[in-house]
Order: structure tokens, then sequence, then C-alpha cells
């Protein structure tokens, strides 16, 4: 059996501002020790449950945040960035999927809230539901069959993750009180739930039946109305009002590769001060 962990760093315990995910600084540097070992305590989890092929994702921002030496318990690492699946590489191959450190979407209550890009998109929307990172990726592995069987984040994640993953084990490791803000569980607490909610979970694990619902709409609202204009230079990706714009496509995995593409060129359209 092969456990995929989607592993992001905002939801992460501890994490409540930019300075602690930004690649390079010192707040990244504190935070990824305590990111890294609440992946490992899934690792582990995972492991005294039974299961033995353990594949992580590192999935946040250059994607290369995590530090296997921490690791004390055997896993795959995925590292680097332009991934063919971005957060989901490793999905195709996987019995079943585990969302670390996940946190709310852009336009949403929630920690650090956004979706794929900090600030520049101020919405997205799933076949007409505000999606998240969590809801998007849930779609994808629902494609090949993968059930999420564990999300953590802060409250407002896994009470999300309780519509588009209803059987999925929630691990709230801190609780909103803003953007910037959270009460937060202390490193030790998050990593004994985490521990035992990934032991729990691999009772869910199992593939399914894959989830044909496409086509599938995605829309998309941008902070500025030029990068609405920018992102239409892709085949199929059409104004849909204002600063939106949407495309629709036969399989969740061509639109999830579809978005990446947008939020690609759109983050490339930006200026460093007015965006």
């Amino acid at each position: 059996m092969r456990i995929l962990i989607s592993a992001d760093m905002e939801g992460a315990t501890g994490v409540t501002c930019p300075d602690d995910v930004l690649p390079g600084g010192p707040g990244w540097e504190r935070m990824r020790p305590l990111f890294t070992d609440e992946v490992n305590a899934a690792v582990e989890g995972l492991h005294r449950a039974g299961a033995r092929d353990i594949v992580v994702n590192d999935a946040h921002w250059t994607m290369r945040n995590l530090m296997p030496e921490r690791f004390e318990w055997p896993a795959t690492v995925i590292t680097g960035r332009h991934k063919p699946l971005s957060m989901m590489e490793g999905v195709q191959d996987a019995d079943a999927v585990v969302f670390l450190g996940y946190h709310a979407g852009a336009g949403m209550e929630g920690v650090l809230a956004h979706t794929y890009l900090a600030n520049t998109i101020t919405g997205v929307w799933l076949d007409g539901v505000r999606a998240s990172e969590g809801r998007l990726n849930a779609a994808v592995a629902a494609e090949f069959g993968v059930p999420v069987i564990m999300v953590t984040g802060d409250d407002k994640t896994v009470h999300e993750a309780e519509d588009y993953a209803p059987k999925a084990v929630g691990v709230a490791v801190k609780d909103c009180l803003s953007r910037y803000a959270a009460a937060c569980r202390t490193p030790k607490w998050a990593i004994r739930a985490i521990r035992k909610g990934a032991s729990e979970a691999v009772a869910l694990a199992g593939r399914r039946e894959p989830v044909q619902a496409g086509p599938h709409r995605i829309e998309v609202e941008f902070d500025a109305d030029h990068l609405a204009g920018a992102v239409t230079v892709i085949p199929g990706v059409e104004p849909s009002g204002e600063r939106r714009v949407a495309f629709e496509l036969p399989t969740m995995y061509e639109a999830i590769r579809c978005f990446k593409a947008v939020t690609t060129i759109a983050s490339a359209s930006t200026e460093e001060q007015y965006g």
C-alpha cells in the first residue's frame, strides 16, 4: 500500500505570518524543523498502523523546505518544483493521500489564506464552489480513485475538509484568529495528534472507483484587471467578469494543469510593489 503525503507549510503549528513561510528568511529557517517534525509524525503514525510505502511530496513554494535528515521513519521525499502534478505529484500511484499543513483558500477565513499565489488571486471556484487548494487537490485525487484520509492545518481548513473529504481524519493544530494570527498548539501536542490521526487514517486507505465528474469549470478572480487579460493567452481561458477568467476542461487532471499555467503567467505579470 502506497500513501502520499502532500505537505504544505502554512498549516503547520506556529506558522502565522509571511516571514514564517518565505524561503530563505530567518522565520522560514525557524519553522522548517517544526514543519518537518509534523511530516515525520505523520510518517511514523502511518508506519505504526502498517503502511510501509510512504511518499512525501514537498508542496510548499519552492518545494525545497523539508529537512529529510530529521526524518526518523522511512519515506521517499519528492523535492523540487515543476512537477507534472505540482502539489499532487505522486497521487498517480497512491492508494491514499494525506493533506498535511494545508490552509484555507483565497478569500476565505483562515491563517495565511490563499490559493497557489500568496496574493494576486482573490478567489477560485471549482464547478461553482469556492475552492481552496485542498478542494482542488481532492478533486484530482478522486479522479485517480485515491481517497483523502487525513487533513491537518488550522481549524478553518479542517472544517472545510469535512465537506470535500467527509471521512478524512481532521487534525487542527491551531485556531485561526485572523489571517496573520492563531492560537497555536505546542509542537509536541501537534506531533502527538498528527501521529495518532495518521495511525487512525490508515484504515481509510485503499483505491476507490475513479470519479469521472468532468467536465470541470474553474473560475479565477484576480486583484487587478491586467492579470485577467494576461492569462487569456492560454487557449480556452476566457474573461468571465470583472477581473475574472474561466475555463472548462474534460478532466480534473487537465483542469489543474491549466490552473497551474494560469497562476504561473499571473505571477510573472506582477510588479513588486503594485502587483
